[in-house]
């Protein structure tokens, strides 16, 4: 069974309450039992984490290797901002998925520019809480 490393990034434990016109309602825990659901489907294992730390992010990117088969990762405001994040998924050489709830292309300027999409396989944005559904199924076309 290959197993998934599934990232939260921060402020994502705020999810239902915060900004829900753009983050939409569903919490965090809900997102993960949707995950849940659909890594037994596509037969993965899952080991899931929110951080808001970005050292915390870059540690557990940089012990996967070994570990893990694959990282489904939104590194929510880190994703405009983190090279280190950037450096850590592409030191990991693991195949990796990106994904926001919300269209970041759809929103402020500063939001257009992902670090992180050069280093990894795809980026699903725009889909509220499915985007993690979508991502992790396009994470398991690549580990097959």
């Amino acid at each position: 069974m290959k197993k998934v490393l599934v990232i939260h990034g921060p402020n994502l434990q705020m999810l239902g309450r915060r900004k829900p016109s753009i983050y939409g309602r569903v919490g965090l825990a809900v997102i993960n039992e949707q995950l849940e659901r659909e890594a037994r489907r596509l037969k993965l294992r899952l080991t899931v984490h929110q951080f808001n730390d970005e050292g915390k992010i870059v540690e557990a990117i940089g012990s996967a290797p070994g570990r893990f088969d694959g990282i489904l990762i939104n590194p929510a405001a880190y994703t405009h901002t983190s090279v280190a994040i950037r450096d850590a998924l592409e030191g990991a050489a693991l195949p990796a998925v990106e994904v926001h709830l919300s269209n970041i292309h759809a929103r402020e300027e500063f939001r257009h520019n992902s670090l992180v999409a050069p280093v990894v396989a795809g980026q699903i944005a725009g889909f509220g809480a499915h985007s993690y559904t979508l991502g992790l199924q396009a994470l398991a076309s690549l580990l097959k």
